[in-house]
């Protein structure tokens, strides 16, 4: 049972990792309703992150190389580099080493999920309705300025159920990049941002691990791998036509639904 919870685990953060509804906040809702929670299943839950994160790495990888001057953007003069991810983690990191074990202990609740579900759902309404249609879609036209802001964005996805990407997309939308420049750039700064969330939480969690964790957690990480890829490629599709409103509405069901199954 205990394998068949880390596929619907691993399937459920595939899935959300980079839709604007919020990963953390769908494995705690999830992990309530199918049992699985602790100390374990939180490790469990920030360690399959990293599958999802393998997968940008794979589906982006030019990308990557380039920010190391290992490859060439075409057409491009001034192409993102690593200055733009370093600026935009920064903001995310401090906060978040200082709130780290705060937020664990007193933030990764039912309770706490639903209320960022909620308010980051406002958020996305708020950046739909002051999109500008002249905003550029290109990843490149990122500035230095554009991404520390969107960093300050990312803040507020340390309270669970806000959603990083969530945060990041609405936050690129509302200092004026177009929303696939937006979702490219938030899938590319969760790399550096989950690798270090990931590898703090691993260390800190150490003793409550056995090698007999192993294939469990390595069972999650490869099902949120292979559903990433393909959720990545159709979510900028999606995102597109019907822009961030609905996953605002999704989020308000979500919240209402769950609402009431913790109350009955």
């Amino acid at each position: 049972m205990d394998f068949i919870k880390a596929i619907i685990e691993g399937i459920v953060e595939g899935l959300t990792e980079f839709a604007p509804v919020s990963s953390t906040g769908h494995l705690i809702l999830v992990g309530d309703l199918i049992g699985f929670t602790g100390e374990k299943a939180k490790t469990f839950e920030i360690f399959i992150q990293l599958g999802s994160i393998l997968a940008v790495v794979v589906l982006y990888f030019k990308r990557f190389l380039s920010l190391f001057g290992l490859a060439k953007i075409e057409g491009e003069k001034h192409p993102l580099n690593l200055l733009h991810l370093i600026i935009a983690a920064l903001p995310a990191i401090v906060l978040g080493l200082l709130l780290h074990d705060f937020i664990k202990e007193y933030l990764f609740s039912s309770t706490t999920v639903l209320i960022g579900l909620v308010a980051g759902g406002l958020l996305l309404i708020f950046a739909d309705r002051k999109h500008r249609q002249t905003a550029s879609d290109s990843l490149d036209r990122i500035t230095y300025k554009q991404a520390f802001q969107i960093g300050l964005f990312q803040c507020l996805s340390l309270w669970p159920g806000f959603s990083r990407s969530g945060s990041t997309i609405s936050g690129g939308i509302l200092i004026g990049a177009g929303y696939k420049a937006a979702a490219e750039f938030s899938f590319i700064l969760a790399v550096p941002m989950m690798i270090g969330a990931t590898g703090l939480d691993l260390i800190k969690s150490l003793d409550q691990l056995s090698a007999s964790d192993i294939p469990l957690f390595l069972t999650g990480f490869v099902t949120a791998f292979i559903v990433a890829m393909l959720a990545i490629k159709y979510f900028l599709k999606l995102l597109q036509k019907v822009r961030l409103t609905p996953f605002a509405i999704y989020r308000f069901v979500l919240s209402a639904l769950f609402l009431i199954y913790m109350l009955f």
